[in-house]
């Protein structure tokens, strides 16, 4: 099991006010899995995303990534872990905006302390494995929305994580390219990559091998997708 949740709970205080963002989730996800997290606004999914992208700590419960306990780790060994384990995609692609799509790629392998010759060369790879080969000298804004989303996600692959996090990844790309975009993340998955995406719009999770469903912070419906 690459991910195992155990009554995960989150609850921020505001004022005197205990709000329970998380309340008591119980997940398993397994290696190769390609899942898909839904919810309303406010239904606790992307504070739960914060937490499997150890980006945040749960307030109690357990979460178990790759054998390894990351519920009360420091925030330098969570810091260590994101970088290891999890490539993360977002809406906004958080690409630097003066490095050129290669050096956007190698990113992860320069916290990792990866030589340079090796960076470049895996970084070459990650922008192939996406079709952005002949890309890889421009800069974001001399590429589309969809080829810096491709950059994105040859960034989450160039570390080989355990876990691909995307967080609304077409959520700024027209219909078209947003569909492109999902045909890549379907071809991840088929390489036997975990993926977990979340989103709100149900055609977009349909991609995925299995539904999520959050409300109120905890799981209403967990269902494999019928294609």
């Amino acid at each position: 099991m690459l991910i195992r949740v155990k009554n995960v709970k989150k609850i921020y205080e505001v004022g005197i006010q205990k709000i329970e963002a998380v309340a008591g989730v119980d997940l398993d996800i397994a290696k190769g899995e390609y899942v898909a997290i839904m919810g309303p606004s406010g239904s606790g999914k992307s504070t739960f995303m914060n937490i499997l992208g150890c980006l945040d700590t749960p307030t109690s419960g357990i979460y178990v990534l790759n054998d390894k306990e990351v519920s009360n780790l420091s925030d330098d060994e969570l810091a260590f872990i994101r970088n290891k384990e999890i490539g993360f995609v977002f809406q906004t692609f958080n690409l630097l905006p003066r490095a050129s799509a290669l050096q956007n790629v190698e990113l992860p392998l320069i916290y990792g302390g990866v030589p340079s010759d090796e960076r470049r060369r895996r970084a070459r790879e990650a922008l192939e494995s996406v079709g952005l080969s002949d890309r890889a000298d421009h800069r974001p804004n001399e590429l589309s929305g969809g080829q810096r989303q491709r950059v994105a996600i040859a960034r989450a692959l160039v570390n080989r994580p355990s876990l691909i996090l995307a967080d609304e990844p077409t959520g700024n790309l027209d219909s078209t390219t947003g569909e492109e975009i999902m045909n890549i993340f379907t071809e991840i998955s088929a390489m036997g990559n975990t993926i977990i995406m979340v989103t709100h719009e149900e055609y977009i999770a349909e991609h995925a091998k299995r539904i999520v469903r959050l409300r109120d912070g905890r799981i209403e419906y967990d269902e494999p997708v019928r294609h």
